[in-house]
């Protein structure tokens, strides 16, 4: 046991360590720990032999169960709602139409079965967000016009329905009948959206209406939500991914206590399991193996890239009038991930008859798109000049963080108004203002969102724009200071 302690603590501290070097030139984070976990796997240097897929899907399915609750609880809605549309159509019928292309593309090109061939479409169609933003991160570059909103929701959201459509390949592979795809489809998603709307609201009214005494059991609470939500949705069979981000969606953007220090707790969460899922998928691969699907994996690579994706995003961003320099971007980013990877793992653990070495050739494409376009990235946005120089990188990604502004305000609350006697989290402040200190009777209280502001209360607020204020302190006295 100790032994698989310090084994466990020095992976984590060299994926760590390494990262922080290799990512100052752009290195995609998951390049970097699943190379690692070859690095230590059967074939590697250190020779940990593992083959164990149905313990590999397990902890993955975990993994995946936290990254895309934090995927959700990070996105803004206010700033995806101008590119709802689009973004959800890509994640969806983008989806559709890059499964049926590359599907078909196996069937013809490498003589698959039409549903072997669809099935590897299915399971590749999805796209990793955490490579694309890593780079854009660690280069400092901030896109211009909405093309991170697009990104941000197209990826955070379009795992379930590439997890739907291989599920339902898989249980056509196993004559389970055409008969069954609709019915299953609309019980997924419609099951998946009644545990996560149910769920979500019984959470917010909770920690509207519940304070805990020690403040670290609201990060807990809402872990448990999570895992609630996609647990619960299997178990009456919806799609658990789709409940648990749309869980995290909706948790996140409504008003609730200690939501930065909730966030902070999930984006570390998020990062552990990242790192133990992809460390994890390198460690279960063969690298011997990897030859014999180099000349597969490179074709289907390079269709999904310069044909499957192209007509998928053209077809549907052209209605919306969308630049084509920023179409091509969005099309370019169409990176493999984990995901797709985890799905390979459940249909070689399914139970069904596959042909192809599915999980090596799924392995293949994920690294070889993570490495050509995931490297390439920074070089086409910058050729296609979608680089905002004037704008701070940060706010390209959905882990953006408030920033508390130079100005500081002193607000003395009379009795008309609007937010006089309401609790913080119920009184519609803009969500950039802080409320820093409330002054009450000689006395300083530090709030919470549960905190009541009453008249007489003096608020020391701080934000770099306060115009959000005025219909509801309209008859408040204040005072601006730096």
């Amino acid at each position: 046991m100790i032994s698989l302690m310090i084994m466990c603590a020095l992976v984590l501290l060299i994926c760590i360590t390494s990262s922080k070097i290799l990512y100052k030139f752009g290195v995609p984070i998951l390049l970097i720990f699943i190379i690692l976990g070859m690095l230590f796997g059967s074939d590697g240097i250190v020779g940990i032999y593992f083959d164990n897929y149905e313990l590999t899907r397990q902890l993955c399915s975990i993994g995946l169960v936290f990254i895309m609750f934090y995927g959700g609880f990070g996105t803004s809605w206010e700033m995806a709602k101008p590119v709802a549309i689009p973004s959800i159509l890509l994640s969806t019928l983008g989806v559709v139409i890059t499964a049926g292309l590359t599907g078909i593309f196996c069937f013809k090109v490498f003589d698959t079965s039409l549903l072997e061939g669809l099935l590897i479409g299915s399971i590749v169609a999805s796209t990793d967000a955490a490579s694309v933003f890593a780079i854009l991160r660690s280069q400092k570059l901030n896109l211009k016009g909405s093309i991170a909103s697009i990104l941000e929701v197209e990826s955070g959201s379009n795992d379930p329905l590439a997890y739907m459509l291989t599920v339902i390949i898989l249980g056509l592979i196993g004559n389970k009948g055409y008969g069954t795809i609709i019915p299953m489809l609309l019980n997924q998603v419609i099951v998946a959206v009644i545990v996560a709307v149910l769920l979500s609201k019984l959470t917010i009214y909770l920690l509207r209406h519940i304070h805990f005494e020690i403040d670290g059991f609201y990060p807990i609470f809402i872990m448990g939500i999570a895992v609630l939500s996609y647990a619960l949705s299997e178990h009456v069979g919806g799609n658990g991914y789709l409940a648990v981000y749309i869980s995290g969606l909706m948790v996140g953007n409504s008003k609730i206590p200690h939501k930065k220090s909730i966030f902070q707790f999930f984006d570390g969460i998020s990062w552990i399991m990242q790192i133990m899922l992809f460390f994890i998928l390198g460690l279960l691969a063969f690298p011997s193996k990897l030859p014999s699907v180099i000349i597969k994996g490179v074709s289907i690579s390079v269709f999904m890239i310069f044909v499957a994706r192209p007509i998928a995003t053209f077809s549907i961003l052209s209605w919306f009038k969308i630049p084509l320099k920023q179409q091509i971007f969005v099309s370019w980013v169409g990176l493999r991930g984990a995901a797709s990877i985890v799905f390979a793992i459940y249909a070689v653990t399914y139970g069904v008859v596959i042909e192809s070495d599915i999980f090596h050739v799924v392995f293949f494409v994920a690294l070889f798109s993570v490495a050509l376009q995931g490297t390439l990235l920074p070089f086409v946005a910058k050729k296609l000049d979608l680089i905002d120089d004037e704008s701070p990188v940060l706010k390209t990604f959905n882990d953006y963080r408030e920033e508390i502004g130079t100005k500081l305000m002193e607000i003395t609350i009379d009795h008309s108004s609007a937010i006089a006697n309401k609790a913080i989290m119920d009184s519609n402040i803009p969500e950039d203002i802080l409320i820093v200190m409330i002054k009450r009777k000689g006395e300083v209280l530090i709030p919470n969102g549960s905190t009541s502001i009453l008249p007489q209360d003096t608020l020391v607020i701080a934000g770099n724009n306060f115009d959000g204020l005025s219909n509801l302190l309209s008859n408040s006295s204040s005072s601006l200071s730096m």
